[in-house]
């Protein structure tokens, strides 16, 4: 049987599978075909696939094996080179793209969508959701911290005492503690939101003060934050832009699964936030 590793789109650095990866895909007896320059953004060369044992293909051959594995969705030029009963392995956003489901259906295309498996300890290995949201929050604070200007920690200089940046993360799922956790470590004075209250104890335990909601949810069954009513939602985001305007650094994550991110600061939350200030 053979697998496809297909090259992602312009904008996406990453890629299915590793040379490590392939090598053990092809122990375990499958024949694998990786896309010319598939690995060239993750930096990982052609010739490294080949040493692995893997061979180079164009995009034709590989959307035309038994078994795609992508980062992201298939376009509707890929989904015409799959042949009928293949299997697609990738991130499909399903809940917000029902008619990439239906074109999946109607070609008779079996796909395992990593984004939707569950939580659970015997599924953390697909997990892509939470590996990703790890090192999105990590990636937003050193983002923010070369954007700022100034230093995350405070300073005694010489010149007189420089207090440490204020930094509010709102959200406190895997991308709001992981946020959390590297802006303490830079020293950073640091608060944290959720709709959950349940968070609480893990936002104090990353070492960040919590502001909690003025009408927070009950606690959350599945893990996962439920969508706000409209006086909640206003409550909390008089909070959020209360909190901005005293903050150096502000990092949203808050997201509601199957539907789009909400907007958490507003145009005069914005404008009353310090000159400077990173969002």
């Amino acid at each position: 049987m053979r697998i496809g590793v297909p090259r992602e789109p312009a904008d996406q650095p990453r890629v299915a599978a590793s040379p490590q990866t392939v090598e053990r895909m092809i122990r375990m007896g499958y024949e694998v075909l990786v896309e010319r320059g598939a690995g060239t953004r993750a930096q990982f060369p052609d010739d490294a696939y080949e040493a692995a044992g893997a061979q180079s293909a164009s995009g034709v051959r590989i959307w035309g094996c038994e078994v795609v594995v992508s980062a992201s969705a298939p376009t509707e030029e890929h989904l015409a080179l799959m042949t009928r009963g293949s299997v697609l392995i990738c991130r499909l956003d399903p809940a917000r793209r029902p008619e990439l489901l239906e074109a999946l259906q109607e070609r008779s295309i079996t796909c395992m969508a990593l984004d939707v498996v569950p939580r659970i300890s015997r599924a953390q290995s697909l997990d892509v959701l939470s590996s990703q949201a790890n090192l999105a929050g990590y990636r937003a604070v050193i983002e923010a911290a070369s954007y700022l200007g100034r230093l995350f920690s405070g300073q005694v200089t010489a010149a007189g005492k420089f207090p440490p940046a204020t930094v509010y993360v709102i959200g406190a799922g895997v991308a709001g503690l992981s946020a959390i956790g590297t802006a303490y470590s830079l020293g950073a004075q640091v608060r944290g939101s959720d709709v959950r209250p349940e968070v609480a104890d893990q936002v104090r335990s990353m070492g960040a003060q919590f502001v909690p909601l003025p009408s927070a949810q009950e606690v959350s069954s599945d893990g996962y934050a439920k969508e706000m009513r409209a006086d909640q939602a206003s409550a909390a985001n008089a909070l959020y832009a209360q909190q901005a305007a005293e903050s150096d650094v502000v990092i949203t994550t808050a997201s509601i699964p199957g539907r789009r991110a909400p907007v958490l600061l507003d145009r005069s939350a914005i404008e009353a936030m310090r000159p400077g200030s990173v969002i």
